[in-house]
């Protein structure tokens, strides 16, 4: 994609050839640096992955069964059900495949500095609204204005904190009186209209992962004629119109009459049916055709499914998780009970108990093993005693009693919550279940001060830790603020020589272990089940859905 390749890719490529860098990082690294996909496989002596299954047909109709949430506000959202909703319609700047691999999508090629300071992002000049309008760089200038901006509330500030944003003083208090610090641009040319197909992120400070920040699904490139909301018949760049939509019960899509810039759809109508929490009606609706596919699988249904000769399950291995995750309110405002809970924790039971074993034990500080930066700091394993002894050490010789809300479905987290809480007992953490309705916990799930959460696979674990952990992030569910983990992280995130970032993260991990606010039990292999049909169709570690990719072969 680029004449002359980035002074990090020729490093990179002699570190793969001197067998220092693994070479699916060598692709991931090349491909980020401007390395068409194509030629970055060749390079690295791939072969690049196959999506379709024979010649696509055109027509019919794919129906899915997965939550219908509110909509509304494409920015803000916090659940990859919404998004799988709003990609129909709406496009992403890039692309983040299957192979944790990022492409080109609304952005058709981009380049970066040697410091990886400014990134320059050459928008594609053959896509136009479904209203006729063409899409140019005022476009993606508004949408990433508005993401960026604080008023709106989007995740997205979390990944872009350190490259291109600035903490002030906004002179107003946060719920403990203290000054609330907002953020901002840092530079008024931070984000540079060059022409009308051109846009440049001129940072602070280097940033090693901004075309995969810009497939954080929250960032979706809205209308700016829609000023900002997203229902039915929204414009969009997408491949289908949404037709369609009540909360709770259904949405529907239809292919865009005028052609779609990105190929396909094949497909004459996409439909999503709200079938519930209850994983026995969810496997009704697919043994009885109501839907073609489930989103999501559940342990407690698998085996079942497993004997449907005319269903596929899909599956594979992520840095998907959910967390017990605190707030710093008694008793956690005190680290040493937020350690006790990990050292009470069985991770191999519980990913045996609550998910068949599908997946890998967790190790407390939410970086992966398929993350391309992870570090092996040890595991930390069960230790009851040390538990019981930290407890003490802060005051509670007897323990103490806490309330824990999680949510009924997938059924796993529930099976995780209660394995869990067994085990705490026995180091004299008592705990009641609070289960709460999922939309419920969804509406509340920052507020709760103990509570079980999902969280979905990132492509870099430094995507997750600031989306996750960053002082005042979105997304921040514990309210958990460390400076010297801010500073770090920043300077993770600056790096694309694997190993210094490693060194790096090894570091951040290590604050996790001794302060952080979470529990992380397990890394599950997610699955879903489909209709044999349905074809073109491979599952990806997000669970995002493309209904533009699927056709059928009845």
């Amino acid at each position: 994609m680029t004449e002359k390749l980035h002074p990090i890719v020729e490093k990179a490529g002699r570190e793969f050839a001197d067998g220092k860098l693994e070479r699916r990082e060598f692709l991931r690294l090349a491909v980020l640096l401007g390395v068409a996909a194509p030629a970055a496989y060749g390079m690295a002596g791939l072969a690049a992955p196959a999506m379709a299954q024979g010649m696509p047909k055109k027509g019919g109709i794919v129906r899915i069964g997965m939550r219908v949430q509110d909509i509304s506000n494409p920015h803000t959202y916090s659940w990859i059900e919404s998004a799988n909703s709003g990609r129909q319609v709406l496009d992403y700047l890039t692309v983040t495949g299957i192979d944790n691999v990022t492409r080109p999508s609304l952005v058709q090629k981009w380049e970066a500095t040697p410091d990886l300071k400014t990134w320059t992002l050459h928008l594609r000049r053959d896509v136009t609204w479904r209203k006729g309008r063409k899409f140019t760089a005022d476009d993606a200038i508004w949408n990433l204005k508005r993401v960026l901006d604080d008023k709106t509330g989007s995740s997205v500030v979390g990944l872009f904190k350190g490259f291109i944003l600035t903490e002030f003083d906004d002179g107003q208090k946060d719920a403990k009186g203290n000054p609330r610090k907002s953020v901002r641009l840092w530079d008024a040319n931070a984000v540079q209209k060059v022409d009308d197909f051109t846009v440049k992120l001129n940072g602070q400070s280097a940033n090693l992962s901004i075309p995969e920040s810009l497939f954080h699904y929250p960032l979706l490139i809205l209308s700016p004629e829609d000023g900002g909301k997203f229902g039915v018949g929204s414009d969009g760049t997408g491949a289908f119109e949404l037709v369609e939509h009540e909360v709770g019960k259904r949405s529907v899509f239809t292919a865009r009459k005028d052609g779609y810039w990105g190929g396909g759809p094949y497909i004459d109508r996409f439909e999503i049916i709200d079938l519930g929490d209850d994983a026995a009606a969810q496997v009704s609706a697919l043994v009885s055709k109501q839907v073609d596919m489930i989103y999501q699988g559940a342990i407690s249904t698998l085996p079942t499914i497993e004997k449907l000769t005319h269903i596929q399950v899909n599956s594979v291995d992520t840095g998907y998780t959910a967390v017990a995750r605190t707030h710093p309110i008694k008793p956690f405002d005190d680290k040493r009970v937020r350690q006790a809970l990990r050292y009470a924790t069985d991770n191999e039971a519980v990913l045996k108990g609550a998910l068949r074993g599908l997946g890998k034990p967790g190790e407390h500080h939410h970086v992966a093993p398929v993350h391309p930066e992870y570090a092996d700091i040890g595991y930390l394993k069960r230790d009851v005693a040390k538990a019981k002894a930290l407890l003490a050490e802060a005051g509670y010789p007897n323990g103490v009693d806490v309330t824990i809300d999680a949510r009924p479905q997938p059924d796993w987290e529930l099976l995780a919550v209660q394995i869990m809480v067994e085990q705490w007992k026995e180091a004299g953490i008592r705990t009641k279940i609070n289960v709460m309705p999922s939309a419920q916990y969804w509406e509340n799930w920052t507020k709760v001060p103990f509570g079980f959460t999902t969280w979905a696979h990132r492509p870099l674990g430094t995507m997750i830790l600031g989306l996750a952990y960053r002082t005042g992030a979105a997304w921040n569910e514990a309210n958990w603020s460390n400076a010297e983990f801010d500073k770090l992280l920043t300077e993770a995130e600056g790096y694309l020589d694997v190993e210094k970032r490693r060194a790096v993260m090894a570091k951040l991990e290590r604050i996790m272990l001794d302060e952080g606010p979470v529990v992380v039990p397990v890394w599950r292999a997610v699955f879903n089940f489909s209709d044999k049909k349905i074809k073109g169709y491979k599952i990806h570690p997000s669970i995002y859905i493309d209904a533009k990719d699927v056709w059928i072969d009845a």
